[in-house]
C-alpha cells in the first residue's frame, strides 16, 4: 500500500466555505500529456446534511500532484460523491491529463456512472450527465471501486472540510 500523499498546508484567512489550498501542479512533461489517478470521496453529516468533498490527484506512479477538501453545503451523500467526481475530472482537465483512472470507495457511484445501476433522482441525473460530459473530454476514463482503506487520504480531506478543519 502506498503512503498517503503529502497534503498542502492551508493558506490565508478562513472565510466562507472551507477549502484546502491546492498544491502547485507538477510541471508538465515535455512529452505527450500524462495520465492521472484521481481518488475521490464525499462526506455528509446526517444525509442529507452539510457536505464536503475530498480529492487527491496523483501520477500513475503514485506521485502527488494536488489534494484538497472543500465544503459544498447541504446535500446527500451520493450528491457529494458525484460532486467530488466532477471536481476531480475538472481538475484533471485543467492539468492537461490525457486519461484518468478514478478511484472511489462508493460502489454506488461507480455502478451508476457505468450504467450498471439506474439513476432515478433528478438531481443525481444532472450530476451524472455533467460527470459523463467531462469524462468525454479525455482519451480514456476508468472508474474503479476501491476499499475504504485505499481511499483514506480523500476521505480525510472530505471529513476535515466538512468539519471546517480544512
Amino acid at each position: 500500500m502506498r503512503p498517503d500523499p503529502v497534503l498542502p498546508a492551508v493558506t490565508g484567512p478562513r472565510r466562507g466555505p472551507q477549502r484546502r489550498a491546492p498544491s502547485a501542479p507538477s510541471p508538465p512533461s515535455a512529452a505527450a500529456p500524462r495520465d492521472l489517478v484521481l481518488y475521490i470521496d464525499g462526506s455528509v453529516e446526517g444525509n442529507p446534511g452539510p457536505g464536503a468533498i475530498g480529492v487527491v490527484v496523483q501520477t500513475t506512479e503514485g506521485e502527488p500532484v494536488e489534494a484538497w477538501g472543500e465544503a459544498i453545503g447541504h446535500c446527500t451523500n451520493n450528491q457529494a460523491e458525484f460532486r467530488a467526481l466532477i471536481a476531480a475530472l475538472d481538475k484533471a482537465r485543467q492539468l492537461g491529463a490525457r486519461g484518468v483512472t478514478v478511484r472511489s470507495d462508493s460502489q454506488l457511484l461507480v455502478r451508476q456512472f457505468s450504467g450498471e445501476y439506474r439513476v432515478k433522482n433528478p438531481t443525481l441525473g444532472v450530476l451524472l450527465a455533467r460527470a459523463r460530459a467531462l469524462a468525454g473530454r479525455f482519451a480514456a476514463v476508468r472508474l474503479e471501486h476501491v476499499p475504504r482503506e485505499a481511499n483514506r487520504a480523500a476521505d480525510r480531506l472530505a471529513n476535515r472540510a466538512r468539519l471546517g478543519r480544512a
